[in-house]
């Protein structure tokens, strides 16, 4: 039997362009989600700084200023200081619980931007249930801090991991129906539709105006949601020492720090998509109005980018200024204006916006 020993070369030499082939497409997979883990952790600094310099601002007192120019390295100082703390554990606690708590906190949050369009063709997944897939992943968080409550062998901890429970089923009922009175309106569930359903008319457009009722109880159902005063009942400084991260140090601490931030930064990204219009210019035809022809490529995405992330931006002075505002709320009142005032008013909204949908076919 004769061998030819440039079809074995040949045969090698494919074998090895398609394993190159396969390596690049894993890499080209994976490019777009490093890109937004890199571009949430930027953004996640950036709040960390605003709130600071917007409360020294609030309580007339000069804030970071000496971390890098005007103290926008301050908060990667503190995640570096946490990074190289001593990581404990309790003694008596339930390590395999008290170590995976923060990871799925921090997880369950991340996921949830895959749905979220910062522009018309940059989405990292367009589903078509784009918006109750956040709602379902983002309902997993609590769990973590449940785990992490019980885990500690603290009675503080799990007395703010049950509250973190409570507070967070009682708040996701409205939250889910404003988001199903968007849906219906915009005849979609996929965040990109949502968008696209608003840009007709520009500022006027946007579900804000048709929504209001809606808009109000998606803004107080996500304030509870992150857990943000007046609604930091899960981990009150003054009653629960500090809830059911009271045990944690170092690196795990830092993780449920930023599970809050990204907490409150994909609840203002969801603002913004549901009812501000996402990408979409107040001004409706402002291009053509300047005679300037379609927006498109790399000046285009750069465009929708920006005005997704100066609408988000804009939007979280609400939770920061609250933050310093409103005084915090005891645990039965929390409930109340969950079940009682929240989940009837945002049912009522839903079936207003049902009939008008049905009347309008």
């Amino acid at each position: 039997m004769i061998i030819d020993i440039t079809e074995v070369q040949a045969i090698n030499s494919f074998s090895r362009l398609e394993s190159l082939k396969e390596a690049y497409g894993t890499i080209w997979m994976l490019f777009p989600i490093l890109i937004l883990v890199l571009v949430i952790t930027i953004g996640v600094l950036v709040i960390v700084w605003l709130e600071r310099e917007i409360s020294a601002g609030i309580q007339q007192r000069i804030g970071p200023e000496y971390a890098g120019p005007l103290g926008i390295l301050q908060a990667l100082a503190d995640g570096t200081k946490l990074l190289f703390k001593e990581n404990l554990l309790p003694s008596r606690g339930d390590t395999h619980l008290f170590s995976i708590g923060p990871s799925i906190a921090v997880i369950s949050i991340l996921l949830s931007y895959l749905v979220i369009p910062f522009g018309s063709r940059l989405v990292l997944a367009d589903l078509s249930i784009g918006v109750f897939l956040w709602i379902a992943i983002s309902s997993i968080a609590p769990i973590g801090l449940l785990m992490s409550g019980y885990g500690s062998n603290n009675k503080y901890s799990f007395l703010g991991g049950l509250r973190a429970a409570a507070q967070s089923i009682s708040y996701e009922i409205p939250l889910t129906l404003c988001v199903l009175s968007i849906s219906l309106l915009s005849n979609s569930s996929s965040t990109v539709d949502i968008v696209e359903a608003q840009s007709k008319y520009g500022f006027w457009g946007w579900n804000l105006w048709r929504q209001p009722i809606g808009f109000l109880v998606f803004i107080i159902s996500s304030l509870a949601e992150c857990e943000r005063l007046p609604f930091d009942l899960p981990e009150a400084e003054e009653e629960l020492v500090a809830g059911y991260q009271t045990e944690y140090s170092g690196i795990k601490f830092g993780l449920f720090y930023v599970a809050s931030y990204l907490n409150l930064l994909i609840s203002s990204l969801f603002v913004t998509v549901l009812y501000l219009g996402g990408w979409n210019f107040a001004i409706p035809d402002i291009f053509e109005f300047f005679e300037i022809n379609k927006v498109d490529g790399v000046f285009g995405t750069t465009l929708d980018i920006l005005i997704t992330l100066a609408k988000t931006f804009l939007f979280l002075f609400i939770p920061i200024t609250t933050r310093w505002t409103l005084p915090r709320l005891r645990m039965d009142q929390l409930l109340n204006l969950g079940w009682k005032f929240l989940l009837p008013i945002s049912l009522g909204n839903l079936l207003l916006t049902t009939s008008s949908q049905l009347f309008s076919l």
